[in-house]
């Protein structure tokens, strides 16, 4: 069995949003590497950049993030043959239907509404961890 830790990227403007995350996410699996980036461009640009061998299993974007949004992002990064393979999720504020329509479009495989309650934001993270295991 691969006891290497899963590596898990999170990029989100907000830092209490990216804590909140990275302590449920770490809840579940203890092991996971968590690298974060605060705006879209510096996500693009770690991906661009990152070493075959350290790609994530995940890639997690807030939907509204400085200089290119969640969308941008995907756009950015649909067409890199090393990067389809891994899953995409987004999460955001919005719930609006051509927020999650465009990001699914471009390449998320979920789309989920950042939560309000504890319960929601355990589901949400057993999800992304669900996803980056496909």
């Amino acid at each position: 069995m691969d006891s290497k830790a899963k590596i898990i990227f999170l990029a989100d403007d907000d830092p209490e949003d990216q804590e909140i995350l990275k302590d449920a996410i770490l809840r579940l699996d203890p092991t996971a590497d968590i690298h974060s980036v605060v705006n879209g461009q510096q996500a693009v640009e770690y991906l661009l950049n990152c070493p075959d061998n350290c790609l994530p299993e995940l890639l997690i974007f807030d939907y509204k993030m400085p200089i290119f949004n969640a969308i941008e992002v995907l756009e950015k990064i649909q067409d890199i043959p090393r990067l389809q393979s891994i899953p995409k999720v987004v999460w955001s504020t919005s719930n609006q239907p051509e927020h999650v329509r465009s990001c699914m479009e471009k390449g998320a495989l979920q789309y989920f509404v950042k939560p309000t309650r504890i319960e929601e934001l355990n589901s949400i993270a057993m999800q992304m961890l669900e996803a980056g295991n496909s």
